[in-house]
């Protein structure tokens, strides 16, 4: 039997990758995660797949050759994806070292690997948000995480092997089954508690200059858009390299309030807070892919609104559930 394999498949990403896939026929899919003693396992309960594996155990699988012959394609979205993560050797680990393994297996073996990158290897958005490798040596990411990432897409680089695998740089992604990753949440999903619980909505104030209160700019983008973007790089395995996945119109964090409160047919109650000391060096003001590759590379849909995604979430998921 030959398998997909989605690594992090429990988790935000990668179930709706999965999810989309079985809506495709697909089920030959081995996810891989590591369920510990989180509720992710939930993310699996209405997901058909051939079977689980953890990380570990994987990855040792993978070195040992267990493997051959037997695998189509590796979606790697499995990570340590906390942008306040402060154990470095723990993300080199998982984020960068893992992914070498994966990535330089799938190219011996002639197997389609995507991998998840990510916008937080932009930084402070100084050199732009160009996906052009050329931009690559350039970056310089505020986080660890970010540089764990950062990392991994320069060593591709460096090995000349950028041109037959794919990178996911995703942007602000939210919607449904994301409700597990505690702090790591989207803002929706904040803001939708928020507004059950309290009837406002708490943002965090702006410490530059040039933006208002509320005003910083994000490129949120809903996980159906970018799931159907990393699907079109499953269905499409002759187009390699780095890619953006975003919208290309960065929105405010007062819009995305408003937008929740809309949904719930509620008037709108903002309050600015501090923000915590050890963000404020580290705090993206603002953030827009450059969407011009992707549309180039063949993909042509358009991603949806803000504020008609945020409804679809609201009301589709979030009050049924």
């Amino acid at each position: 039997m030959k398998y997909s394999i989605v690594t992090g498949g429990a988790g935000f990403i990668g179930s709706n990758v999965v999810k989309r896939l079985n809506e495709l026929g697909e089920d030959n899919i081995l996810i891989v995660d590591n369920l510990n003693c989180s509720e992710k396992w939930k993310n699996l309960v209405d997901l058909s797949f051939e079977d689980y594996i953890h990380k570990y155990k994987f990855i040792e699988f993978i070195k040992k050759g267990k493997f051959n012959g037997a695998v189509t394609s590796i979606i790697h979205l499995g990570a340590r994806s906390s942008t306040t993560e402060r154990d470095v050797d723990f993300l080199m680990e998982n984020n960068y070292e893992y992914t070498k393994v994966l990535a330089l297996w799938s190219i011996e073996k002639n197997v389609r690997f995507i991998y998840a990158s990510s916008a937080a290897t932009y930084g402070d958005g100084t050199l732009g948000f160009s996906d052009d490798h050329s931009v690559i040596p350039q970056l310089r990411p505020l986080n660890a995480y970010g540089y764990s990432k950062q990392i991994f897409d320069f060593w591709a680089l460096k090995r000349g092997i950028l041109d037959k695998i794919v990178g996911l740089k995703y942007f602000n992604v939210y919607g449904p089954r994301e409700w597990h990753k505690g702090d790591m949440r989207s803002m929706v999903l904040k803001a939708y508690e928020q507004i059950k619980k309290d009837r406002k909505i708490r943002l965090f104030k702006s410490y530059n200059p040039n933006y208002k209160d509320g005003e910083q700019l994000r490129d949120f983008i809903y996980i159906k858009d970018a799931v159907d973007m990393t699907i079109f790089f499953l269905n499409n395995p002759h187009i390699n390299g780095i890619f953006n996945v975003g919208t290309g119109i960065p929105r405010s964090w007062n819009d995305l309030a408003k937008a929740v409160f809309s949904a719930l047919g509620i008037e709108s109650n903002i309050e600015y807070i501090d923000m915590p000391e050890e963000l404020k060096g580290k705090y993206q003001y603002y953030t827009k892919a450059e969407m011009d590759k992707i549309k180039a590379a063949g993909y042509t849909s358009s991603t949806m609104s803000l504020e008609d995604a945020i409804r679809d979430y609201v009301i589709n998921h979030l009050e049924k559930h």
